[in-house]
């Protein structure tokens, strides 16, 4: 097959990004399982009354284990991969430079849509996709440490699914840098961060894999091997040296990758501007 004639298929891109489960279930099944965990932890507790007394602390550790295992087994209980990224985004979590940048991305809010966005500047400015604000003026923006901001829609540029807001904050903001441009090695590794399904400031990480040509897209667009679900729009992908490559805006069902997270090259953004 030549490169026109692959060019003319259509591609199975999913703009609102895959989901493989229905994300209120996922969270009505972690929070039915943790309570029935603390449920049998309390009646452990109530039995043990009966014969002889024993210090409070060891129930409450069998309380948490039982918890963690419970969310540990559901994978292969429920088949449910995407319980993975909770148990990753609780290891990432723990480093402190993903933890400084998690302060700088944000829940990006609208009357229709839930997405992700990120802080480029210390005044405010933010990167988001033009999907997941098309058709406002105005969002609000929450900030994990900052709180809640209002955030004017003041570029968009659709052919790349990249605007830019900008905050009136009277403080100093936590950013992300970007990197001059998207520069990597196939199967280097990256980490996101973004607020999919009913959760926020989920971090992850993954693999490069490389670019790939939309019959959609004018552009190519890069290619990652990663957790990407509802609610990664606008994520930021950030390499080892902590510097923002691309941002997150779709997924698609590629013929040799399978289910592969696809991101706009922050190159793009700088020549659009």
């Amino acid at each position: 097959m030549d490169y026109d004639e692959e060019k003319e298929k259509p591609d199975i891109i999913d703009e609102d990004l895959y989901e493989e489960f229905d994300d209120e279930e996922l969270y009505e099944l972690v929070q039915e399982e943790r309570e029935k965990a603390l449920e049998r932890a309390q009646q452990d507790k109530s039995d043990e009354k009966t014969t002889r007394r024993f210090p409070k602390w060891p129930f409450w550790l069998i309380a948490i284990v039982m918890v963690f295992n419970v969310i540990a087994l559901l994978p292969q209980t429920f088949s449910i991969p995407a319980i993975d990224f909770l148990i990753t985004s609780a290891e990432l979590s723990t480093n402190e430079e993903i933890q400084s940048y998690k302060e700088a991305v944000v829940v990006i809010e609208t009357d229709e849509n839930k997405g992700t966005g990120f802080a480029i500047s210390a005044e405010g400015t933010i990167l988001t996709n033009h999907h997941v604000i098309e058709g406002e003026e105005s969002v609000t923006a929450a900030f994990p440490e900052n709180g809640l901001f209002s955030a004017e829609v003041v570029d968009t540029y659709p052919e790349i699914d990249i605007a830019v807001l900008e905050t009136e904050a009277a403080e100093y903001l936590p950013y992300l840098e970007l990197a001059d441009e998207a520069a990597f090695e196939v199967n280097d590794p990256i980490y996101f961060i973004g607020n999919p399904l009913q959760f926020n400031g989920i971090a992850n990480k993954g693999n490069m894999i490389g670019y790939t040509q939309l019959a959609s897209w004018e552009e190519e667009v890069l290619m990652i091997e990663a957790p990407v679900y509802r609610g990664n729009s606008g994520s930021p992908v950030i390499n080892d040296d902590g510097e923002v490559i691309g941002v997150i805006f779709a997924t698609l069902d590629h013929e040799t990758h399978g289910n592969v997270g696809l991101l706009v090259p922050i190159d793009y953004y700088y020549e659009f501007q």
